[in-house]
C-alpha cells in the first residue's frame, strides 16, 4: 500500500480532526493487592518501565507503566473480572521478537489472521486480562 492508498477497511493516511486527538493511556483492571504480580509481567516480561503516580493517586493502589509511546496504567477494582473480549490494541514494530519474548516466558500467544493488512497475536496478561498486538503487514514504522 503507498502512501495515498486506503485499504477497503478504511486504513491509509490518518485524518486528521480539528480536536488533535490522541491516546495518552489505557486503563486495565486488576484486583487489591496485585501489584507485584503485575510488575513480573509488565516491567520484567514487556520491558516497560514503572512510572510513579500522583501521590493522591498511589493511595489508591495499583500501578502505572510506559514503554515509547505507549502508557498502562493497571487500576485496582474491588471486584475484579479479567476483561477476556474488551482489550487493548497496542501497535508493535518488531512482532515477532515481542511473540517470542512473551513464549520465552510462559506466555502463550494466539496468532490471528482475521485482520487484513495486519499482522496480530492475542496474549493475557497475568490475571486473565487479554491483550492484543498488532502490526501492519509489511509495516513500516509510522502509522
Amino acid at each position: 500500500m503507498t502512501d495515498h492508498e486506503v485499504s477497503e477497511q478504511g486504513y491509509g493516511p490518518d485524518h486528521e480532526s480539528p480536536f488533535s486527538y490522541g491516546l495518552h493511556h489505557v486503563q486495565i483492571a486488576i484486583p487489591p493487592d496485585s501489584e507485584d504480580e503485575c510488575r513480573t509481567f509488565y516491567v520484567d516480561v514487556l520491558g516497560m518501565l514503572e512510572i510513579q503516580k500522583p501521590p493522591v493517586l498511589a493511595a489508591r493502589g495499583g500501578l502505572w507503566v510506559r514503554a515509547d509511546a505507549l502508557e498502562i496504567h493497571l487500576g485496582v477494582e474491588q471486584d475484579f473480572r479479567p476483561a477476556r473480549k474488551a482489550h487493548p490494541g497496542i501497535r508493535v514494530a518488531d512482532l515477532d521478537g515481542l511473540a517470542k519474548r512473551l513464549t520465552g516466558n510462559g506466555v502463550e500467544v494466539t496468532w490471528d489472521d482475521n485482520f487484513p493488512g495486519h499482522r496480530r497475536f492475542y496474549a493475557f496478561d497475568n490475571l486473565g486480562n487479554r491483550l492484543e498486538f498488532l502490526q501492519r503487514d509489511g509495516s513500516r514504522p509510522e502509522w
